[in-house]
């Protein structure tokens, strides 16, 4: 049958079709994953001092370490020394190893976006040359697309390829904030042939005219190298190329949707380790005769931080799923695999790729101020992990595209692919319109413990496509630079996507576990949905209310007629959501 196409759950109903939940884990992918867990454990974090004073070699050394125990060869296929994993036990993998940001860092931009343009775009003779070496961690990768002046902007690159005779060509140009720049064995490097054809290419440590900045002193991740990239006519050959001459463009988008896509699941580990940690405090930390786990305010935090991880989990896993459904149909052995993988299994899901990286990252940011506020003084000291998570956690919503960037890529994304007919949006706008004439044309509530939360899930979609055909008919033209307004847009679409994977999630997991493993799934689904209902309706209104005026914007606000009303106890939910996880821990939320 094949992958669903990327947004389509947008039109489709709620849990149609059926999405990786994360209780499909074979032994092996969490062999796999406590092999990651209990190495940063065991010998990244004793060595955290000298990682974050920059002790010369030990980032290169763990990072080849790494390679010893297989961790840098997951995405890599097997004809090329690799594992040739799925998508989903890569994901497990990172998050299971994400307790030491500095290391994840260096980690993730070796295997992800270090290694993976040569997988997706790499020659035959690329690929046996560099893979295997990469795969086992003789050498490092490390990926240069920044520049001083082109941040966000990357086409705007002033590096310059200057054709040489031979057919080679020669480099020139600085590169700026390049992760693993200070050891480094292969760098893949953009520039602009003949000053305008943006092109990728594969360039050597040792190459001559290749020079590195000093490291840069940064507010978090300060173990990982962070340097410029200098290259004064650096030469290289004609089959340095990566991929096409002025094909660039694709590679370093592509990329980085990868990235963004992992990015989310390392948030969503740290996260975890932060609520953990703040969880084990406060059932110890006795104040006014009792534990502070008791504490209303307290508990609250503890429901808002596990709701949200809850949520960003069961999104990052169904992504997975997809990716590794839509890969699973393609042949490894036949030549266009390569260009396929990343049509199908990347490209497509762009929207959810920047959606993972943005509620991810927004998740850890939220989830570790949180803890830290839990741990009170002692949470700012560097005596719990929590105040280095704080700090760590914030260049997440910076790079990878920032999440403004991202929060644009959303909306526009989808634009195009209604502009395209592949979402059968109009079908959809057509149906909408005669629900909101006549009710009765509903299709019938889907009885069940989550009847509400499918009902406003359902719901959500029905008021983007109606807030999106408005915008499109009224500013097509201009819409690219109406940018509070897609901000608005691409956060209903963040919270719908959250909504359809949180409720599919949570009813596929109906009977894994205890009763109580249940109940607690059902509750943060409760409290999640019936705020994301009033999100998504309060973002349609404040667009109407931009855009018109009078009776028309009258007529288009009976769009709120069709919004359920979800009034929950949220206090009483929210006091057992706490009392079970500080009772039963994470185990009790997650399967793994």
């Amino acid at each position: 049958m094949g992958a669903p196409p990327g947004a389509s759950w947008l039109v489709a109903p709620v849990g149609q079709p059926g999405q990786f939940t994360g209780a499909g884990f074979t032994e092996d992918d969490l062999l796999y994953a406590k092999t990651a867990e209990d190495f940063v454990r065991h010998e990244v974090l004793p060595r955290l001092d000298e990682i974050e004073t920059k002790k010369e070699g030990v980032m290169a050394a763990l990072l080849r370490r790494a390679g010893e125990l297989g961790l840098l060869m997951i995405d890599v296929p097997e004809r090329y020394g690799g594992l040739g994993l799925s998508k989903t036990t890569s994901m497990l993998v990172s998050e299971r190893g994400a307790l030491c940001a500095s290391f994840s860092v260096s980690w993730g931009a070796h295997t992800g976006i270090g290694t993976l343009p040569l997988v997706y775009y790499g020659t035959e003779a690329q690929k046996q040359r560099y893979l295997p070496k990469l795969a086992s961690g003789e050498w490092l990768a490390s990926y240069a697309l920044t520049e001083p002046q082109a941040g966000s902007d990357a086409l705007n690159a002033r590096t310059r390829a200057a054709r040489e005779p031979n057919g080679g060509y020669r480099l020139t140009g600085t590169k700026q904030f390049i992760t693993n720049a200070g050891f480094a064995d292969l760098f893949t490097v953009f520039a602009k042939v003949d000053g305008e054809h943006f092109t990728a290419f594969l360039v050597e440590r040792g190459a001559q005219g290749l020079a590195t900045g000093p490291e840069e002193h940064k507010l978090g991740i300060r173990g990982s190298s962070t340097r410029q990239l200098i290259l004064e006519d650096v030469p290289v050959a004609a089959d340095s190329v990566l991929g096409e001459v002025g094909q660039g463009h694709k590679i370093a988008f592509n990329i980085l949707n990868v990235g963004r896509f992992k990015l989310g699941a390392g948030a969503v580990g740290a996260a975890k380790d932060c609520l953990a940690v703040a969880l084990g405090y406060a059932a110890e930390r006795t104040q006014f005769g009792r534990p502070i786990a008791s504490f209303g305010m307290i508990q609250r935090k503890f429901a808002d931080m596990a709701t949200r991880i809850y949520v960003a989990d069961s999104m990052s896993y169904r992504t997975a799923g997809l990716m590794d459904e839509a890969a699973h149909g393609i042949d490894a052995n036949t030549p266009d695999s390569a260009a396929r993988l990343v049509k199908e299994a990347v490209e497509e899901y762009t929207i959810e790729c920047s959606i993972l990286k943005i509620f991810g990252t927004e998740t850890l940011d939220f989830v570790a101020d949180e803890a830290l506020q839990v741990l009170g003084g002692y949470g700012f000291t560097a005596d719990y992990p929590v105040e280095r998570h704080y700090r760590d956690s914030r260049v997440n919503r910076i790079f990878e595209g920032t999440n403004e960037i991202n929060r644009l890529i959303i909306p526009a994304t989808l634009v195009k692919r209604i502009g395209q007919g592949r979402l059968g949006y109009t079908d959809f706008l057509q149906q909408v319109e005669r629900e909101i004439r006549d009710t009765a044309t509903w299709p019938p509530p889907v009885a069940g413990p989550l009847e509400r939360e499918v009902r406003a899930a359902e719901v959500a979609k029905r008021v983007i496509a109606y807030i999106a055909r408005l915008l499109i008919e009224r500013s097509l033209a201009s819409l690219k630079d109406k940018q509070q307004h897609l901000e608005i847009l691409a956060n209903m679409i963040i919270d719908c996507y959250a909504m359809d994977s949180v409720v599919g999630r949570t009813l596929a997991l109906q009977g894994h576990g205890r009763r109580e493993d249940d109940e607690l799934r059902l509750a943060m689904t409760n409290v999640f949905v019936a705020s994301a209902n009033e999100r998504v309706i309060d973002g349609a209104r404040r667009l109407l209310v931009n855009e018109l005026e009078g009776e028309e914007l009258r007529r288009h606000l009976a769009l709120e007629a069709i919004v359920p009303r979800m009034p929950i106890r949220t206090i009483t939910v929210k006091t057992k959501i706490a009392e079970a996880l500080v009772a039963r821990g994470l185990g009790a939320v997650f399967l793994r």
